[in-house]
């Protein structure tokens, strides 16, 4: 069963949802992997996709010799319901004076336009770089909203639903005043 949004909004034609759920069981084109520049696989989420997309994923990430942080780069799903996996390589939060809001928005922006590129319809990402990576939960979940609606406004590519997939009510707590603070909703 499809976790029910805790809040919907529109960009455009482009829909775009707030769920608590686990991203690996979503029915979506592409989900997002927060993963490290080795695209080999760790923690958090990045595990947990490595672990359900089966062994074939990590044999595909191989080929790709990594990702610079701040980029993205896009698989196969192997066993999940997505199709692709963009893997995105969030920054790790150093205090905010390395860049990292603009690399973290670049891995968005990366992302949509992976998803763009190969005309997917839908895509769903996770909190990029707010586990292992430090990366304070209500400011990323503010980059990741208005990366998303910024891109979308533009260019809306062929994308007709972006889900903000959220491990735990605390990160789609920020994302929803997210979208308030935004004016999305």
């Amino acid at each position: 069963m499809a976790a029910a949004p805790l809040l919907s909004a529109e960009v455009g034609a482009t829909v775009l949802d707030i769920v608590v759920a686990d991203i690996t069981t979503l029915d979506c084109e592409a989900i997002v992997n927060a993963a490290n520049t080795s695209l080999l696989g760790g923690g958090g989420v990045d595990g947990a996709i490595h672990r359900a997309a089966g062994p074939e994923l990590v044999a595909e990430c191989r080929m790709l010799n990594g990702c610079k942080t701040g980029s993205a780069k896009i698989t196969r799903g192997y066993r999940l319901k997505a199709k692709h996996v963009i893997h995105a390589v969030g920054p790790v939060w150093n205090g905010g004076g390395n860049n990292e809001e603009d690399l973290l928005a670049s891995c968005y922006s990366t992302s949509l336009g992976l998803a763009g590129a190969h005309a997917l319809t839908s895509i769903a990402f996770p909190a990029i770089s707010t586990g292992i990576y430090r990366f304070p939960a209500d400011r990323a979940a503010r980059i990741a909203v208005g990366t998303v609606t910024s891109e979308l406004s533009s260019d809306p590519r062929s994308l007709t639903r972006v889900v903000f997939c959220c491990f735990a009510q605390d990160s789609a707590d920020h994302h929803m005043r997210a979208f308030a603070d935004l004016g999305i909703v």
